[in-house]
């Protein structure tokens, strides 16, 4: 950890936080009015470690210095608490020290932590999720306005992190995993990269106690080794410069191991050893100027041998956080070091991220690009999506690629050339039809490497890919998909609801529809009670205007039941045969539509372009559906002890609720006392949560997922 942190870590008392304070930021006379303010305000308030409370807000007034000394914002985290803990008002703050502090106590008063018991346990995963991403949520919208919110309410969670000692042991474990999928994310976001690594070591020794032991207790028993190896390679890279015209006193060479969470990521990642993690050594290279970056980037690797693959420029083209540095890896003394090369101030954006456009506001080029935050679009119909495809958005390793005319677009790792399609523009989303990847024609789901040249041509129409909507990696794609798919769907369904309707009444007239109101006809072809209910209107309707002929002529409009295997098809003609369109393969539980030809029944993908040329045509269709006994497929991975038996016990359990097993692959990992399982399986149940939960009761479930999409 930082040493300025574990400093924090260490205070416990008023005049200690007082020191640090004013080590970190001269006082005002408005800064010591708001400090005696707040001392006062907190006045027999304690914390659960027995310390006075102010001493909390005073040493996130220290931590937020540290990183940020403005006086507004230092002035902020001093009173950060005040609203809600005390009496004092948002109105009194704003008469007394003014708009700017006021705007940003509210911003942080708006953002409403959850509390110690409202804190849902730690197996309750839904429940969970739902709270962190309300609280996630809060914390964006908060802070839309002002970025500087979230500075204080990250530096506020650090020290809360700092002093989680104090708790309980099931309340710090609830804390530290809200801490790591809620804060991490911003904070690497907004590229603080000096908090998002001390709040994920800091969550890191209380989510995984026994895995972070291990590491430490590795790293602690080789430091020695591992500082001598440090010092050589650092002196021979310092002779290196120096030989080649570097003025040792303009620069500076820092060594670090990496922090402990991102080295037992590696380890998860690439499953290894932790001997095995091969850049856990690394320095960074800090010079004066940006052509010095490439300097000492060519003496590196002209020095030592480079591992080319591992080599990425972010000076030429940044981070949307602002993030500027040369990364390159090196072997050296039969060891690999991860070299980072930056400027001073590189240094500092990259350390202090969005703080240091305030801290050190030497140019322009150094305040982030905040378009991410602004663009964040917010539904209130589904809050855990919501969160789950912001925070991939927010907490994702990043690429560059160009456009043709050298437009540079940063998307997460893993992105497709379709993410790349939305980046540009919706539209060029919305009709994209092929890509050029570094000039050579790629399907459009092709995944996007760095420094990658990529163009998109585009149709005149829009062209809905409602499939692909889990194959693209950002949440604007997701987002676009999904919007220009229920516009589909939903002209789909009126067509379908209006094309069954005339079908049935096509004996008497060919658009029976066309003399009815045809409101709610989107209804027609997903329930069946509403179809009738539909025909007994248009019958009753018709029988008081037309002859009795007419009137006979429909009461044989009955319409009966056709079961062929899984597929119900519902028809006052005679029905005798059901048949699967080849060009888009719909399988069992797929949306579906059918077409009449003759006496059979077409089935199509409801997403077909077929049967959309068919639908619009006002091609005859009939009601279709699939029976109540359809057979749902699932695969998961499961987590079994390394006991005899545990996978008999657990087929047994799912043979007792009438699961039919398709395949297993069992798996055993070396140094584990789990292992792992695939199984994939088939069961009367369409709902995949019940399913998951009825699993869940027996074993623990690593992944789970449906295989019912046709497209896959």
């Amino acid at each position: 950890m930082d040493p300025f942190l574990k400093k924090i870590e260490k205070i416990n008392t008023i005049e200690k936080a007082l020191e640090e304070l004013k080590s970190e930021i001269t006082f005002s006379d408005k800064l010591q009015e708001i400090l005696n303010f707040c001392i006062k305000a907190h006045e027999g308030q304690y914390r659960k470690s027995g310390e006075p409370y102010i001493v909390h807000p005073i040493l996130v007034a220290a931590v937020t210095a540290h990183f940020n000394k403005e006086e507004s914002v230092v002035a902020t985290a001093l009173l950060h608490d005040i609203v809600e803990d005390t009496s004092c008002s948002l109105d009194y703050i704003k008469r007394q020290w003014g708009e700017d502090i006021a705007h940003m106590v509210d911003g942080l008063t708006k953002i409403v932590e959850i509390r110690e018991h409202e804190l849902a346990p730690s197996d309750s995963t839904n429940t969970r999720l739902i709270s962190s991403a309300l609280t996630f949520r809060k914390m964006l919208i908060a802070s839309i306005d002002d970025v500087r919110v979230l500075i204080v309410k990250l530096c506020d969670r650090l020290h809360n992190m700092l002093t989680l000692q104090a708790l309980p042991k099931e309340k710090q474990l609830r804390i530290a995993e809200e801490t790591l999928v809620v804060y991490v994310p911003i904070a690497h976001r907004l590229g603080i990269s000096a908090i998002k690594n001390a709040l994920e070591d800091l969550c890191f020794f209380y989510i995984y106690p026994n895995e972070y032991e291990k590491i430490d207790t590795f790293i602690k028993t080789h430091q020695h080794k591992i500082q001598l190896t440090f010092n050589k390679f650092i002196s021979n890279t310092m002779d290196l410069l120096e030989k080649n015209g570097f003025d040792p006193s303009k620069i500076q060479i820092l060594s670090r191991i990496k922090h402990y969470y991102s080295i037992y990521m590696k380890i998860q990642r690439k499953g290894v050893n932790i001997d095995e993690v091969l850049d856990l050594l690394a320095i960074r290279i800090l010079v004066e100027d940006e052509i010095d970056c490439y300097k000492v980037l060519g003496l590196m690797h002209l020095e030592y041998k480079p591992l080319i693959a591992r080599f990425k420029d972010y000076v030429a083209t940044p981070k949307e956080n602002g993030y500027q540095t040369i990364h390159t890896t090196v072997f050296y003394n039969s060891k690999i070091y991860e070299v980072q090369i930056r400027t001073f101030n590189m240094h500092k954006v990259a350390e202090y991220g969005i703080a240091a456009h305030w801290k050190y506001k030497s140019g322009v080029s150094q305040s982030p690009n905040l378009n991410w935050l602004k663009s964040l679009e917010f539904s209130n119909k589904n809050i855990e999506e919501f969160y789950s495809e912001t925070k991939q958005d927010l907490f994702s390793e990043d690429i560059v690629v160009y456009s043709p005319k050298g437009d540079t677009y940063t998307l997460p790792r893993g992105a497709t050339a379709y993410d790349y399609a939305f980046a540009v523009h919706t539209d060029v989303g919305n009709k994209a039809v092929e890509c050029y990847i570094n000039k050579v024609k790629k399907p459009l789901l092709t995944q996007l490497q760095s420094s990658d040249i990529v163009a998109i041509h585009t149709a005149e129409q829009t062209i809905p890919r409602c499939s692909w909507i889990d194959m693209v990696k950002t949440s604007r794609a997701k987002k676009h998909i999904k919007l220009l798919c229920s516009h589909r769907q939903k002209e789909i369904n009126e067509l379908s609801g209006k094309n069954i309707i005339d079908t049935i009444f096509s004996r008497y007239t060919n658009e029976i529809t066309e003399q009815f109101p045809q409101k709610l006809l989107h209804k027609i072809p997903t329930t069946i009670d509403y179809l009738k209910h539909v025909k007994r209107k248009i019958e009753t309707n018709i029988s008081k205007t037309k002859s009795f002929v007419a009137r006979l002529t429909l009461s044989k409009r009955k319409i009966k039941e056709y079961k062929f295997d899984n597929i119900l098809i519902y028809s006052n003609f005679s029905i005798n045969s059901v048949l699967f369109e080849h060009c888009c393969h719909p399988k069992f539980g797929d949306e579906i539509v059918a077409f009449k030809e003759g006496n059979k029944a077409i089935i199509h993908h409801q997403m077909c372009d077929k049967a959309y040329a068919k639908i619009k045509t006002h091609h005859p269709m009939l009601f279709c559906s699939w029976t109540q006994d359809t057979v749902y497929q699932y695969k998961m991975v499961v987590s079994l002890p390394k006991t005899r038996g545990e996978l008999a016990k657990l087929l047994s359990y799912m043979a007792q609720y009438e699961i039919y097993i398709l395949g297993v692959e069992y798996g055993r990992e070396k140094h584990s006392y789990v292992q792992f399982c695939d199984i994939e399986f088939e069961i009367n149940n369409g709902n995949l949560e019940e399913v998951k939960k009825l699993i869940q009761r027996k074993v623990k479930v690593m992944d789970f997922f449906s295989k019912k999409d046709a497209y896959k």
